[in-house]
């Protein structure tokens, strides 16, 4: 009995604390956490993370898998485990506080709080003692991928300390003479290469760039003196690791980039120019290093037998090795013309000429000038041979290598003469070549694909999909053949669901099987193995479990460095319950006797995807539904995990919510589906007010997890719902023509049914969306008087003026959008007018009854903002309740933090002020005068 006394009081004190609990207000988003960066030890043993506030200080916590010890350090961020296991680092960053105080002051960059380097010793953390070390005043490091040992950073070097540096524990390079040109002085530090293991420690001055080779066994350094010292000379360096020994690759003044490494550390290669900072052009030139030689010496430069007349390397190249080392890869470019000096700036017009025959809009263009200008055409050079080869020019710019980049061959792709349809179409038609890697000779293989190509990992084929055949293709390497390696596949290799008046895309590839023996490729939910030479039926190897229970499987790739799949290997896949939305894996083999795949686990939860331990089976990813935050999870297998982190412990002192699925039938007749979310302390006795949110498709993410954050645009569902509010987002599908019709078919229907229930209030209900959720916004307005407000961010208004507009951001033009696109009219403004008058809400505002909220931002680089001006001055042209919110200088979704609190602060007192009877702000009330902006915000 006393138990069962002891129990109920138990039980009457849970209750108290529950009907206790608070809504969430506009001061909890800062202190609300999430996991950032997670990894876990090659060996297993430790899981590393960081929790990270909105605002505020994130915290690294090194978990000990074995013990279940849990060290927590602060103010971190990217962390690193050493290929060892052995060490953490990461960087150290100044107290927000310290650093909001600094810009307050308007402290300049020199004075600002600088980063600190930490380094924990794993195994004195293992045993109980500090394992922490500090080192101040850190600039960058860097450890190497693949080995273990060493590690290297770059300090600051404060002005009243340069004098006490080391020196460099080598001779220093010889002095270039006065006939040497260079560049200006890089800015530079001291470089501290620490060898962990043998726990010694070199320096040298004057570092202005450093790599360290994969293995871990070489360093590249490049010494840039401030003209000053003349204890010092520019020099690139070769650092040995194991010998501690110095050579000196090349000497003087230059201006060097890309430094790099093959795989091994035993070649190296960057760009250089020696020309002086104030010459007009600067001309750079490839240096090869090969362990052995006494210094570097250059490969190519403008002169270079083979490079087009005009031509120089370029110092905005991607410069890398191939796998096995046999070939350096880099970027070419035309040599740019000087800049005319005798030009007067002020005396020049300022146009932008628009052709009909260009290949790009001059928006479009004017985005992407500094790219073109920077554009580099790739090149290859074979050391053993000393043969140089041009792949890519003005012709064919785009260039895909093998995923070893070991082939003789490469695949070079072009869109040349097709891209003015990129204006109605949104992508343009591509033809593909094959490129010999010995002399540089092209093939064409396809013309004009709409679609995509892809060349297998060893190079033997080149596969595309093709949208208009709706199938995939190879073209074989070996013998010039192409096949249709999909077409008896029985299942569609198109996307099934896709509702735009456009060609559907398809679902994507899984990977390869070692040798290019086969190919993965996905339908709707099950994974075929195909034969890309034709010789072999296609094969299902998950057997059809996936469209017999409507589970999508898609392979997980755990190691970062896979280029193929192994016939032994086994696959992880990433599986979704379309009809319950559960998550969870399965596993299934990738050659021999095909069987069902093995299920792990399938919950109603949403995972993170795992991340393997690589020398063990180890495993760590998070776990999330709507209750509950994605917190860590790590162990031996992903089905028997332990949850190791526990990030906001706060929730519990708040009234949060639930999400359940919520079905109707649709206007047309038609199955529909979305999110319901209520409070957690939802009393079906009492009303409540309802929000909708929409965008297309939401229900997915039913188990996802909704922080109460002060979002870019969307609606703050978990804020909203914890205020007493319901909230119903629902799924819709559209038909071509009828967008507005489609929203109005699902959203109004879904209204309606959820106002079946006692506890959803019918007379209080309101809308929010955001860009095309906001145009859905505003076209419901004018066809239902069923919502008491509404707010629409971004909203398109007029799509007959929009049709022509331009998406600032990119340069495109919209007319894509409405043929092909989001939009859904496909067809053009003169071919289908009455579609572009009937799906705007502009042509219809005279019907609107609900008071509207507008955001529209005068920097939007998607939705033109004169689009909410539109909507905005034709309410009020007839006396409509409407406001408009201009983000000064912000983007389609807002991206200052300050301006995201703001907006949530508003749509709070708006939706309170209409569905809650709550008092109107004065921003609601009689707005903000221009002359009080910036001093009364009118809350």
């Amino acid at each position: 009995m006393r138990l069962s006394l002891l129990g109920l009081a138990f039980l009457g004190l849970y209750s108290y604390s529950y009907a206790q609990k608070k809504p969430l207000d506009h001061t909890v988003y800062d202190s609300w956490q999430s996991i950032g960066a997670k990894m876990i030890s090659n060996d297993g043993r430790w899981s590393v993370y960081t929790i990270t506030p909105q605002e505020g200080d994130a915290q690294l916590v090194i978990h000990n898998n074995k013990s279940g010890q849990q060290n927590t350090f602060s103010r971190a961020q990217a962390p690193l485990i050493t290929q060892d296991s052995r060490f953490v680092l990461y960087t150290i960053k100044p107290a927000f506080a310290d650093t909001r105080e600094a810009r307050i002051k308007k402290k300049k960059p020199a004075e600002m709080p600088k980063d600190s380097l930490g380094i924990i010793n794993l195994e004195t953390l293992a045993n109980g003692a500090s394992a922490l070390t500090v080192v101040p005043n850190v600039k960058s490091f860097k450890a190497p991928a693949k080995g273990s040992g060493i590690i290297a950073y770059l300090l600051e070097i404060p002005a009243d300390t340069t004098k006490g540096a080391k020196p460099a524990p080598a001779k220093a390079p010889a002095a270039a003479t006065s006939d040497d040109k260079g560049a200006d002085a890089k800015e530079n530090g001291i470089l501290v290469i620490n060898n962990l293991s043998r726990q010694q420690v070199d320096t040298f001055k004057a570092v202005s760039d450093y790599i360290i080779s994969k293995p871990g066994n070489k360093l590249l350094i490049e010494i840039t003196p401030e003209k000053k010292d003349a204890t010092l000379r520019d020099a690139l360096l070769i650092w040995d690791v194991a010998s501690r020994k110095i050579d000196t690759l090349s000497r003087g003044k230059a201006e060097r980039k890309q430094l790099t490494f093959d795989e091994e550390g035993l070649q190296a290669a960057w760009v250089a120019s020696r020309d002086s900072a104030k010459a007009p052009i600067h001309y750079y030139a490839l240096n090869y290093y090969k362990t052995g030689q006494d210094s570097g010496h250059i490969v190519a430069d403008k002169n270079t037998q083979g490079l087009f007349k005009g031509w120089n390397v370029s110092d905005n190249g991607n410069l890398f090795f191939s796998k096995n080392g046999q070939r350096l890869f880099f970027g070419t470019a035309p040599i740019p013309a000087p800049k005319d000096t005798t030009i007067v700036d002020f005396e020049v017009a300022k146009v932008d000429i628009w052709h009909y025959q260009d290949d790009y809009l001059q928006p479009m263009q004017l985005k992407n000038a500094d790219r073109e200008t920077k554009r580099t055409f790739l090149a290859a050079y074979t050391p053993d041979t000393r043969r140089f080869v041009q792949l890519a020019d003005t012709s064919l710019e785009s260039i895909t290598l093998p995923a070893d980049n070991n082939s003789n061959y490469v695949l070079g792709s072009s869109d040349r003469n097709n891209r003015v349809q990129i204006q109605w179409v949104g992508r343009t038609l591509k033809s593909a070549y094959l490129i010999n890697l010995q002399d540089g000779s092209r093939k064409l293989i396809r013309d004009t694909l709409d679609g995509r190509y892809l060349i297998s990992p060893a190079g033997q084929y080149i596969l595309w999909y093709d949208m208009a055949a709706r199938h995939w293709f190879t073209y074989n390497v070996t013998n010039g053949t192409t096949l249709n390696i999909s077409k008896n596949i029985p299942t569609a290799m198109f996307d099934e669901e896709d509702d735009h008046p456009d060609l559907p895309g398809e679902y994507g590839i899984a990977g390869w099987l070692q040798n290019d023996q086969f190919v993965y490729i996905y339908d709707r939910y099950d994974i075929w193995k195909v034969d890309p030479s034709g010789k072999q039926t296609p094969e299902m190897i998950t057997q059809g479990l996936g469209r017999r229970e409507q589970l999508r499987f898609r392979n997980i790739r755990l190691d970062e460095e896979e280029r193929f799949f192994k016939p032994s290997q086994t696959l992880l896949l990433e599986t979704f319950q379309e009809t319950s939305k559960y998550n969870g894996f399965y596993t299934t083999g990738v050659t021999g006797k095909p069987k069902p795949p093995h299920k792990i686990l399938l919950e109603p939860f949403s995972y993170s995807e795992p991340v393997k331990a690589k020398n063990t089976t180890a495993y760590l990813f998070t776990k999330a539904d709507y209750k509950h935050s994605p917190d860590l999870y790590t162990g031996a297998s992903l089905d028997k995990s332990t949850q190791i982190s526990h990030i906001n412990p706060q929730q519990q002192q708040y009234n949060w919510g639930t999400a359940e699925l919520f079905k109707w039938t649709a206007y047309n007749g038609k199955p529909a589906e979305g999110i319901l979310y209520k409070p957690e302390d939802f009393d079906a006795s009492k009303k409540y007010p309802v929000l909708l949110y929409f965008y297309e498709k939401l229900s997915d993410a039913l188990y996802s997890y909704q922080p109460p954050a002060p979002t870019p645009s969307r609606l703050n569902i978990s804020f909203f719902v914890s205020r007493g509010y319901l909230v119903l987002a629902p799924d819709i599908t559209y038909e071509d023509g009828h967008p507005g019709q489609g929203a109005y078919d699902y959203i109004v229907s879904g209204a309606r049914a959820l106002a079946q229930n006692n506890w959803a209030d019918s007379s209080r209900m309101g809308i929010q969306g955001q860009s095309w959720g906001g145009y859905q916004v505003a076209y419901l307005i004018t066809r239902t008087p069923l919502f008491r407000a509404a707010w629409a961010g971004a909203p398109v208004a007029n799509m007959t003026s929009a049709y022509g507009g331009i998406r600032w951001e990119s340069g495109m033009n919209r007319q894509f959008q409405y043929e092909h696109s989001q939009s859904r009219i496909g067809a053009t403004l003169w071919e289908k007018p009455e579609l572009y008058i009937e799906n705007s809400p502009l042509f219809h505002l005279p019907a609107v009854q609900t008071p509207l909220a507008i955001m529209a931002n005068d920097a939007d680089g998607a939705v033109p903002w004169y689009q909410g001006i539109e909507l905005f001055t034709g309410l009020r042209r007839l006396g409509k309740p409407v406001w408009m919110l201009n983000y000064n200088n912000e983007a389609h979704n807002l991206v200052q933090r300050q301006n995201r609190k703001d907006i949530q602060r508003r749509e709070q007192q708006f939706f309170d002020h209409f569905l809650k009877d709550e008092p109107a702000p004065q921003w609601l009330k009689t707005g903000v005068p221009a002359t009080e902006k910036g001093k009364n915000w009118g809350w």
